[in-house]
């Protein structure tokens, strides 16, 4: 089957041939029809991850995925055909969502697609909907608060900004003036600010006492930290927790991702309900993926998917 691959880290993603894997007892081989860009997968091109997990070469990148199942092995209860979406979670980096087929466990990272929702937006989804679902479970916005989302304009900001005004707080975002403004404020933010200027000052306008919670997602958690009133919440994708909080009065949360059932199966049913909308800057085919990890590194709006057959 066709799939990108690198050979080492720091080699270009290409498109090679490799075998199409089998599904064991307990697996599902997933067809894949859709998929999009994490900066997970950047990070097993350029090694980042080398030391803190397992990786067999080649590697075929990708952990989102959505398509039907081809064919299930013992004890799998789901029907070929069934239209399925989630995200890769295997404890060695070495089979990725990047090719006509992937093998899954069905235990965790699956779940059905609902009608209303296609593949484009399924294979979208899974990484970045679940991690923001994380930071925001964590937060608890409640009406009429005011939520700082720090990062907003990539994959899961997009998703944490719609979470967060959906449970009917005001959201601040940060965004350069122009595109990136337009961007956040049409995913539902209330304000945005210019991550580039004097941040405090602009945050500090519209909430003289400081936010009530934080999403940290990209730039100086200290920073973040100091724009949360006493007594507010923080949490974030990039490591900060409660060791690094000392002296502050936050609750602060360190989120990673958890593409359980659940949490797929809530974000498919807000996009199917048109609470939560999938924010697909831009498509490229499996032949055009080293294309598509330029646009994704130049800082693209939202998420890049990848079509695939």
């Amino acid at each position: 089957m066709r799939a990108v691959t690198i050979d080492d880290f720091g080699a270009t993603p290409t498109v090679t041939e490799v075998a199409q894997p089998t599904p064991g007892p307990g697996e599902i081989l997933v067809r894949v029809r859709a998929a999009s860009l994490n900066g997970f997968d950047g990070a097993v091109v350029y090694g980042f991850l080398k030391d803190m997990l397992e990786h067999k070469f080649p590697i075929t990148l990708g952990k989102d995925f959505a398509g039907t199942v081809e064919a299930v092995g013992e004890g799998v209860e789901r029907a070929a055909g069934e239209k399925v979406f989630g995200v890769v979670m295997k404890p060695v980096v070495s089979d990725g969502s990047f090719g006509e087929y992937v093998v899954v466990g069905e235990g965790y990272g699956i779940a059905a697609i609902p009608e209303g929702v296609d593949f484009a937006q399924a294979g979208a989804l899974g990484l970045a909907g679940t991690a923001a679902a994380g930071v925001i479970d964590a937060i608890a916005p409640a009406e009429g608060e005011t939520v700082l989302v720090a990062g907003a304009t990539g994959g899961v900001g997009a998703y944490a900004i719609q979470l967060a005004a959906a449970a009917g707080a005001t959201v601040i975002a940060t965004a350069k003036p122009g595109e990136e403004t337009d961007f956040v404020l049409g995913l539902g933010a209330a304000h945005a600010v210019d991550w580039t200027g004097d941040l405090a000052a602009q945050v500090r306008a519209i909430a003289p006492e400081g936010v009530t919670s934080a999403v940290h997602l990209a730039g100086d958690p200290a920073q973040v930290a100091e724009l949360v009133a006493a007594g507010g919440r923080l949490a974030s994708t990039l490591g900060f927790g409660p060791e690094h909080a000392e002296g502050l009065d936050l609750t602060v949360t360190s989120v990673m991702a958890n593409p359980d059932a659940a949490t797929l199966e809530r974000l498919a049913t807000a996009v199917a309900a048109g609470t939560v909308r999938v924010p697909i800057a831009g498509t490229y085919a499996l032949d055009a993926v080293a294309e598509a990890f330029g646009a994704f590194g130049a800082g693209t709006l939202g998420k890049i998917a990848v079509t695939v057959g």
